[in-house]
């Protein structure tokens, strides 16, 4: 499903062949500044830049035999080098290497997932204008409150995907760091001019201080960050889910020509992108879980963190690509039906206006309590046998002593409620 969906720029950032391509720019990045300072031959590493290549079955091959992925590369390079290719590698360590070129497979993949957000983030706007004063019931345990419009309701999603694109920036610029210092990070056989030279060519920072890594804090902070995203895009596919429900229906997620909701029964429309977009939140917060299980490491490293990191880096980066673009279809092409939130907002017989009820007998002089007490007694029956909030509060003794007809009938303004949406949309979309 993931591969069908998701953009294949993710992907190829996560491919065995750009991880090695990614590797060898390092390798021969670090040899130019060895050259730069005059430590190898300039020469020589002009032509490691022109003839070094790499074959991934062949590096398949070696690592059968020497059982080091990294050891595994370099031989493979070095078949196409020859002598030249003693340049490579020198005073690094297999984590120099891999880090930094992790970084950089980061750095990529943000940019699409923030091109996602933007894109995101362009239709909620979109759609909260077009729906900005179209009244509907709030709700609160999921049972009814008071009016909202359904623009708010998006205009508050677009907020926190605001929200979330800040995170996503500030957590790629985290992981956007690379290192070269050697075996345990004391630059005891590179130059720490190495690094910055790498690190620049790059677009990375140098890491101000590691051992034989980049320390894995950086990592949890990128993967909670996907994973908060991801459970913000759940909290926006359960409420389309949630208003899709038949006893509902105030809104359903697009179902195209042709398809079929069940094997069984013919009438049913269900929300099975949304459910897909639950569904992998999930997963994305076990990324993250996983990711914080990998900050603690023994001494100067172990490698416990890379067998996670190869499933998590990609799949993590693949999916919330796909959810992204999965909840950006579903809104853009959302069927919102304005009758049905007309309709559930009479839903209650009125009992939604009781605070406003509540608030007038305070303005007039009663205690909060006792005036809460009078419009309780009366709000709850039209839960109940199918009473008129209205009608109720007419013909109740105890209210008339301090309400009018013609009070009670003004409390009845559905535009009192929505009097502020500007306001809060001139807050939101500055």
């Amino acid at each position: 499903m993931i591969d069908r969906y998701s953009r294949p720029q993710m992907a190829r950032i996560w491919t065995e062949q750009n991880r090695f391509q990614k590797w060898l720019e390092v390798e021969i990045l670090a040899a130019e500044a060895l050259a730069s300072m005059g430590e190898v031959s300039k020469r020589a590493v002009a032509r490691i830049r022109k003839k070094a290549r790499f074959d991934s079955e062949r590096i398949g091959e070696i690592e059968k035999e020497v059982r080091h992925e990294m050891i595994a590369f370099l031989s493979a390079v070095a078949e196409s080098l020859g002598t030249d290719a003693r340049f490579l590698h020198l005073g690094l360590t297999s984590s120099d290497v891999m880090d930094t070129a992790l970084a950089a497979q980061f750095k990529e993949a943000s940019a699409l997932l923030i091109d996602d957000l933007n894109e995101l983030m362009r239709v909620l706007k979109q759609i909260a204008f077009k729906y900005k004063k179209q009244p509907m019931i709030g709700r609160t345990h999921g049972v009814h409150a008071e009016p909202i419009t359904f623009g708010l309701k998006l205009a508050l999603w677009y907020a926190e995907m605001e929200r979330n694109l800040a995170r996503l920036e500030r957590a790629a610029e985290e992981v956007s760091v690379g290192k070269i210092s050697g075996a345990v990070g004391t630059f005891a056989q590179v130059s720490p001019r190495v690094e910055a030279y790498v690190c620049k060519k790059m677009g990375l920072k140098p890491e101000p201080v590691s051992n034989q890594i980049v320390q894995r804090d950086r990592h949890a902070f990128f993967f909670a960050t996907l994973a908060i995203i991801g459970s913000s895009l759940e909290k926006f596919a359960v409420e389309i889910r949630h208003l899709q429900r038949t006893e509902v229906l105030e809104a359903q997620e697009p179902f195209t020509e042709g398809q079929k909701g069940s094997s069984a029964m013919p009438h049913k429309r269900n929300p099975i992108l949304s459910e897909n977009v639950s569904g992998l939140a999930r997963v994305m917060r076990s990324y993250a879980g996983a990711a914080l299980e990998n900050i603690p490491l023994w001494h100067e490293r172990d490698i416990s963190h890379s067998s996670v990191e190869r499933v998590i880096a990609p799949d993590a980066t693949i999916v919330l690509d796909f959810m992204l673009g999965r909840m950006t279809y579903v809104l853009r092409n959302l069927s919102v039906y304005p009758e049905a939130m007309r309709r559930n907002l009479e839903l209650s017989g009125g009992a939604i206006f009781s605070e406003r009820v509540l608030l007038r007998l305070v303005d007039k002089g009663l205690a909060r309590d006792e005036a809460y007490r009078m419009v309780q007694r009366l709000a709850l029956k039209p839960g109940k046998d199918g009473a008129d909030l209205k009608r109720e509060l007419l013909k109740d003794a105890e209210i008339r002593r301090y309400l009018s007809k013609r009070e009670i009938e003004g409390l009845w303004d559905l535009d009192d409620y929505l009097k502020n949406v500007d306001y809060i949309f001139e807050r939101v979309f500055h």
